[in-house]
């Protein structure tokens, strides 16, 4: 702990956007800093350390005035604030938000505590208070590739059809699963030679709203065609598998899925919602206004009409997502944020400059 400059808590067991963030971003991290994470949900090959060692935050980290303590949801926001301003521990505060909305006054309050804000995208950031540095979540396009072998075909899933076509995240009514399973319902009688399939948990919450849409699937007759899959244990071989991804959400934060599709070589359709029309180009998807299931309908029919612009974009997809948005870029990005506070710690607690 001595020697440990970042702590990354995650204080949410199951699995969300922004663990997946911290699972794929702490690793490249710690190539280059002393990072740990602290908090359960989080695959024990990553880089942490235990409760009983809090204590350790008391004291400075070898060659270093300061930690800095970088929280992504209001719990981990508070648990910052209780250590660096109650306990007195030598703390920078970090935040990184992508929500889209007016936050809630406790939530400014906290915010307005921080010594340095980061948004995911220059929507999330446009929500935001304070001074912030814009900082977009990239993909890890080693674990996230184009198909290399029979596996990575469509075939090797033993579904019906030639191409597939993909949902993939909770099943609820903000994901706008409902969406995609209309549009479904609507194209495959005119598109035989696609499937569709649908990966996700549902929970306790949204049990009602899941069952409704298999439902409709079987009332509709193409229960063979539209699959629900449930939650898989790695997705990564279905974003390969299938010739295109449908990201349909009403509301997002950031939203990484469509990043993961198009690092995998596959091209994406996807609302307005999240951060999703800052990542996706003409020449690698397209982008349809939230909630608007008219709208992605056509969009998505124009790949299913033509499976080789979905090939061409996928390709193109795969450049893009290398060019702009690996893990890497993201890390750096994070770093000169870190670097500006060590270099600022005498207590003065200014925020990055906006850009």
């Amino acid at each position: 702990m001595r020697r440990v400059k970042v702590i990354a808590p995650n204080f949410k067991r199951r699995l969300s956007g922004v663990t997946s963030t911290i699972i794929q971003l702490v690793p490249v991290q710690a190539r280059q800093i002393p990072i740990v994470t602290l908090g359960p949900g989080l695959p024990p090959d990553l880089p942490r350390m235990c409760w009983w060692q809090v204590p350790a935050l008391l004291r400075r980290p070898e060659g270093s005035p300061v930690r800095i303590w970088h929280a992504r949801r209001n719990v981990e926001m508070l648990a910052g604030v209780v250590l660096k301003h109650v306990l007195r521990a030598p703390l920078k505060l970090v935040f990184t938000s992508a929500a889209q909305r007016r936050h809630k006054p406790f939530t400014r309050w906290l915010i307005r505590r921080m010594d340095a804000v980061v948004a995911t995208s220059a929507r999330s950031g446009s929500f935001l208070e304070v001074p912030h540095r814009v900082v977009m979540h990239g993909v890890d396009t080693e674990r996230f590739h184009p198909p290399h072998d029979g596996e990575d075909d469509w075939a090797a899933t033993g579904l019906p059809g030639r191409y597939g076509i993909g949902c993939f995240g909770r099943i609820r009514h903000q994901k706008g699963t409902d969406l995609f399973v209309d549009a479904m319902i609507e194209l495959l009688p005119r598109h035989p030679d696609w499937t569709a399939v649908v990966l996700g948990r549902v929970t306790a919450e949204h049990s009602a709203f899941a069952d409704g849409l298999e439902r409709r699937v079987r009332e509709a007759g193409l229960a063979d065609r539209i699959r629900f899959l449930g939650e898989v244990r790695d997705v990564r071989p279905w974003y390969r598998r299938i010739s295109l991804y449908v990201a349909p959400s009403r509301n997002e934060g950031f939203g990484l899925t469509p990043l993961e599709a198009m690092a995998s070589g596959t091209p994406v359709v996807a609302s307005d919602a999240g951060a999703y029309a800052e990542m996706i180009t003409s020449a690698v998807g397209a982008v349809v206004p939230a909630g608007d299931g008219a709208a992605l309908t056509a969009a998505i029919e124009a790949y299913m009409a033509d499976p080789a612009m979905a090939e061409r974009q996928g390709r193109a997809g795969r450049k893009h997502a290398e060019a702009n948005f690996p893990l890497e870029r993201e890390a750096a990005a994070l770093e000169e944020v870190y670097e500006s506070l060590w270099r600022h710690d005498d207590g003065s607690g200014a925020h990055c400059s906006a850009r």
